[in-house]
């Protein structure tokens, strides 16, 4: 069906509808579905909201965050406000930020450490940008608390294809006059993400999960099943007498991405790994910058897929103690 048809119109016209209800999207603030993926947006923030010769503020927390700065350096000053440890998130009264930057830029979730913020920072006035990729609608979001929001859709809410932006419509018209058309969000936000044709299936699809999402209960209850998921993973882990450990602080643990090891053996990761992919449970191994066994557990992974983890987990270390 074309996108310029009233079918299609009003596909999006639901799943933006919805989200906003889902998120509690204030009046002021606009709803983008582009494309290019998140790390197109790395380009496209600084572009749009940093003038030539401005400071940007980055926040370093892990892979993504730090993939965000080096991207941005190609567009203004970037100063890295802190930066922590990849188990560790700097306590924010410790960030050195930049009096009137045009922005802080942090990444809500890294997926490749397991760190995640359990909620805003405050930088006080400062236009505040989140890299929500990874948790994007996996908890409860306070959107008045930033300039910009953006999130790839595949973790979540959909395949891969489409990338949701959600901007404060005062940041919007000021891209730099060099900004490719593609690049400008008031582009997409002038004829609602229409200007070209848009990911039409990936965003009926989405549209399909937000539907659910406000069916079984909305975002309080996604959380809710979020948190049981990832408190399974971290007792079992706690519980081990050391066999398991996780190499992130308790306090900033993600709820999606749940990295852990087996400190007495390299080989032993090993074989957990191929041992758990001859019963179904594959990609555990952990990223190759971080070592041992990562479990991603985003929002459509059932509890039971959790638990059958956890079983083998306990069953593991019985049989390798």
């Amino acid at each position: 069906m074309s996108h310029r048809g009233k079918e299609f119109q009003s596909i999006i016209d639901q799943a933006e509808a919805d989200l906003r209800a889902l998120l509690s999207i204030p009046s002021n603030y606009k709803v983008l579905f582009l494309q290019g993926g998140a790390s197109t947006q790395f380009s496209a923030i600084p572009l749009n909201l940093a003038p030539e010769g401005a400071t940007t503020d980055y926040i370093i927390t892990g892979s993504w965050s730090k993939k965000a700065a080096s991207e941005a350096k190609k567009y203004s000053t970037v100063n890295i406000a802190a930066t922590g440890d990849n188990a560790s998130i700097p306590a924010p009264s410790s960030w050195k930020l930049t009096p009137n930057a045009a922005y802080v830029h942090y990444c809500d979730n890294e997926t490749i450490q397991g760190v995640e913020f359990k909620s805003a920072p405050d930088v006080g006035d400062a236009v505040l940008i989140a890299d929500m990729s990874s948790n994007f609608c996996s908890k409860p979001v306070d959107v008045s608390k930033y300039g910009l929001i953006y999130a790839g859709a595949q973790k979540n809410i959909g395949p891969a294809g489409v990338t949701i932006v959600i901007i404060r419509e005062d940041l919007l018209g000021k891209a730099r006059p060099s900004t490719p058309v593609m690049l400008d969000f008031k582009t997409h936000a002038d004829e609602g993400s229409l200007y070209n044709t848009p990911p039409c299936w990936s965003i009926y699809m989405c549209g399909l999960v937000f539907d659910k999402m406000k069916r079984d209960g909305g975002i309080d209850a996604v959380y809710a099943q979020n948190e049981r998921k990832a408190n399974v993973l971290y007792d079992t882990i706690a519980a081990s007498n050391g066999f398991y450990a996780s190499p992130v602080d308790p306090a900033v643990r993600s709820l999606m991405n749940v990295p852990f090891t087996i400190p007495s053996s390299a080989d032993l990761e090993k074989t957990f790994i191929s041992e758990a992919a001859k019963r179904g449970m594959v990609q555990l191994k952990g990223h190759r910058s971080v070592g041992g066994m990562r479990a991603s557990i985003y929002n459509s992974m059932p509890e039971e897929g959790i638990t059958k983890l956890a079983a083998f987990m306990k069953e593991f270390q019985s049989n390798n103690s």
